[in-house]
């Protein structure tokens, strides 16, 4: 997986993941290879078990009230990966920036990649831009990556429902 300068492609995985969280880990190697992370060693029950410890830390980072509070947790998630950053390049794919130490188990490089990605959106892209859906009933976690930043839904179908609720809700008002 290529980090790119905002952290997208950490804080999507990890949003995929957190929505849907792994049954095993066989089923973490599928979906992480298909996000694009190159990964050759095999993926073990303790790579899942520190996966989902990752995730649960990172949406604390999701909930958090406020910045500040956001910040902290992500500090405590970055000081718990604690791994080197590295460039490789993979027999020759292109250098880039891996977030992680030679030949850690999997979830450890989850734990540095959801980290660092997940810091590096947020201060590039602006510290509210990690959230769940606007529809009260809708859990789905997202990192917002429009021009804009204020993407409030976690897909058109939500934003649609949530108009259609709102249309609703003035056409059956009294005196109208």
């Amino acid at each position: 997986m290529h980090l790119n300068p905002y952290g997208e492609d950490a804080v999507n995985l990890a949003a995929d993941l957190a929505n849907r969280r792994p049954a095993d880990a066989d089923e973490l190697a599928a979906r992480c290879r298909a996000a694009g992370l190159v990964w050759d060693h095999p993926v073990t029950p303790e790579d899942l078990d520190r996966t989902l410890a990752v995730l649960d830390a990172w949406e604390q980072v999701v909930d958090a009230p406020g910045e500040s509070e956001r910040a902290e947790l992500v500090n405590r998630m970055l000081a718990a990966a604690a791994a080197h950053p590295r460039l490789t390049d993979h027999s020759g794919g292109g250098w880039h920036l891996h977030y992680r130490d030679d030949h850690q188990p999997l979830g450890s490089v989850l734990s540095s990649l959801i980290s660092v990605g997940t810091a590096l959106h947020l201060a590039g892209r602006g510290m509210h831009r990690l959230r769940r859906c606007a529809v009260s009933e809708c859990p789905t976690i997202f990192a917002d990556t429009s021009r804009t930043g204020r993407q409030r839904y976690c897909s058109q179908r939500c934003a649609n429902r949530d108009a259609v609720r709102r249309h609703r809700a003035r056409a059956v008002r009294p005196g109208r």
